[in-house]
């Protein structure tokens, strides 16, 4: 088929057209001169009044987006004692393009403003402004204070609101052009108690991460995460806001008693201060320990060590070195004198434990039908063991001895016949059944691995097994020897010692209780019986006695251990204490690493020492007496 032709418009339609073109072009031209007088007119109100409508939102700052820090949970005794918190403070920002951003005579009004508060609020001198206005005019956030009080930010918003009455009748703000200072909120950790308990509790630095004790080992649990608010316009231009408020840590309660604490620490420093000789190290000992434990639970009751340090400066070293000393260190030993005071003896460090590790020996050989308890033993002074002359403590011999009377006189050469009959293997095997060699798991950062510093059978011969008998040859941490003591005198129960006992939310509330972990059994209740009588022994007319508190029924052993190199005269003391000897209700053990004395292997020294603390200790306990 043929195509059919279009028909031409019309004359009239043509013109129709045509008069349609030409109004959408007139339409469209107007449209776009109306884009360029609108961005015209922005730009001209940006010109001139932008930073006005800059300080117009600072005013308005609370809405705009900024972070909610989270509150770290506070550290509590057993007592419900606060021993570390975070107390709220502020950092002072200005922005110095904001309060530059007027004519000149608006910015010299702002300036005389800004430098009254902040040196009426801050005690931030006038000199400080000019210094930014020098160096940083352009700058949106310059500190000019950092840690300030609660106190002070609220004397900053009271000057804000400040109001005098002009010649109009009207009240007008005294400030009204301070709202380039804004305040950042923040906390600072704080320890009430500055010294107690520092090497347990521990610190923080970079703001919330823990360094040693409670404060490390329980970080995740004390931190929180922060919170922010967002501000925005809705659909009417009004000022909205909406807060994701900050989730706050936990509060960790610990084990320790701040009053027992207290009173270990009093005797503690005492006894360095008496024995200090500047012409031998200054100090009155290299280290001098305690740790107190409910021997039924393996909670940690007190626990401190000398050194010790403030927790709220724990970089100020003027305590133990002269300025000129500390000026002239290196970074690196100002970092290693540090770290010596931060470390916790009682956790990290390791050495030769003495006759307290008698009683283990005797319970080894007890246990495993070696000992009947019934035996006796003839000390001469000395024992040769392959060859080698190994001397007991008393050079012209004890004579005749029962087991008791081994642990009471702490008889070098019955321990060494009772290990010869034991047996290296065996000594061995009960070594880890008392925990020595392993980590006790305690809650505390930094424990110390023993596990090479034992001997194994392949490698112990009759000299090494006759000298690790009565404490020497091998290394232990003080927490694996109350952890191991508390066993044989509880009836032979193993707890992992621990210096937490419950976690709580913010508000108080209960969130978790840490109970008593029973890890394993290590003696039997017979064999624990005998080893308590025989320590009893030790407290009447052994060489416990000096320790003896009057009115209280106690057992005991004390410890001297020659330190390596031997023959240089340094020794380890040490006294584990208990009471009532019958049932035990509390363990107290202490050490003294090298006192400042002329002779150091005197064990009147350590007993005296642990009297003392015992002596106050066990009242307040309320331990039951004879």
């Amino acid at each position: 088929m043929a195509e059919r032709k279009r028909k031409k418009p019309s004359g009239i339609r043509q013109k129709f057209l045509k008069r349609m073109q030409k109004k959408l072009v007139l339409l469209f031209g107007a449209i776009i001169l109306a884009f360029i007088g609108l961005i015209a007119r922005v730009t001209y109100i940006n010109a001139t009044n932008g930073e006005k409508y800059t300080k117009i939102v600072l005013d308005q700052q609370e809405y705009n987006s900024r972070l909610i820090p989270f509150k770290r949970g506070d550290i509590l005794d057993r007592n419900g004692t606060v021993v570390a918190t975070s107390e709220r403070v502020y950092n002072v920002i200005l922005d110095a393009y904001v309060m530059l951003s007027g004519d000149e005579k608006e910015d010299r009004e702002t300036i005389v403003q800004v430098k009254e508060a902040v040196e009426q609020c801050f005690d931030i001198e006038a000199a400080a402004i000019d210094e930014v206005i020098e160096e940083r005019p352009n700058s949106r956030y310059v500190i000019l204070a950092k840690k300030v009080t609660y106190a002070q930010a609220q004397a900053f918003e009271a000057l804000k609101k400040e109001t005098y009455e002009g010649e109009d009748g009207k009240k007008h703000k005294k400030y009204p052009n301070v709202s380039c200072i804004w305040l950042e909120e923040d906390y600072i950790r704080t320890y009430p108690y500055k010294t107690l308990a520092s090497d347990l509790i521990g610190f923080t630095v970079s703001g919330n991460v823990g360094n040693a004790g409670i404060e490390a080992s329980y970080n995740s649990i004390l931190n929180g995460t922060d919170g922010r608010e967002y501000g925005y316009q809705d659909t009417d231009s009004s000022l909205e806001r909406t807060v994701k408020n900050a989730i706050n840590g936990q509060t960790v309660v610990s084990t320790i008693d701040i009053t027992l604490q207290s009173i270990v620490e009093k005797h503690i420093l005492a006894f360095n201060e008496e024995h200090k000789n500047e012409a031998r190290s200054g100090e009155g000992s290299t280290n001098t320990a305690v740790i107190i434990m409910n021997p039924n639970t393996g909670e940690v009751l007190a626990e401190a060590s000398y050194p010790n340090f403030d927790l709220n400066q724990p970089r100020d070293l003027t305590k133990y070195y002269s300025e000129k000393t500390i000026a002239e260190m290196s970074d690196e030993q100002r970092l290693t004198a540090m770290q010596k005071i931060w470390k916790n003896f009682c956790v990290s460090d390791t050495f030769e434990p003495g006759s307290t590790i008698k009683p283990f020996t005797m319970a080894s050989a007890l246990e495993n039908g070696t000992l009947a308890g019934n035996e006796w033993f003839t000390c001469p002074g000395y024992r040769v063991v392959s060859g080698t002359r190994i001397k007991c403590n008393n050079r012209g011999g004890h004579g005749s001895q029962s087991l008791s009377d081994g642990i009471a006189n702490s008889c070098n050469c019955v321990l060494m016949d009772i290990a010869a009959a034991l047996g290296d293997k065996e000594f061995c095997r009960y070594q880890t059944v008392f925990g020595f060699g392993e980590k006790t798991g305690i809650d505390l950062p930094g424990e110390a691995d023993t596990s090479g510093l034992l001997y194994k059978p392949e490698n112990m011969g009759p000299v090494e097994l006759a000298t690790n008998s009565f404490g020497q040859g091998f290394n232990v941490t003080m927490t694996q020897m109350v952890a191991g003591f508390s066993s044989l005198i509880n009836g032979g129960n193993y707890y992992k010692p621990h210096v937490v006992r419950q976690i709580r939310d913010e508000n108080g509330n209960v969130v978790q209780n840490i109970n008593p972990v029973l890890l394993k059994k290590t003696v039997s209740e017979e064999t624990s019986d005998l080893l308590k009588s025989y320590m009893k022994q030790t407290m009447t007319d052994g060489t416990g006695r000096n320790a003896k508190v009057e009115g209280y029924s106690m057992g005991g052993k004390t410890g001297t251990a020659e330190k390596l190199p031997r023959g240089n005269g340094n020794y380890v003391l040490s006294f584990m204490g208990f009471a009532p000897a019958e049932s035990p209700e509390v363990l107290v053990y202490v050490v003294i690493d090298e006192p400042n004395t002329e002779i150091q292997a005197n064990s009147r020294l350590v007993t005296t020492l642990a009297r003392n603390i015992m002596e106050e200790a066990f009242p307040y306990l309320n331990i039951t007496k004879e």
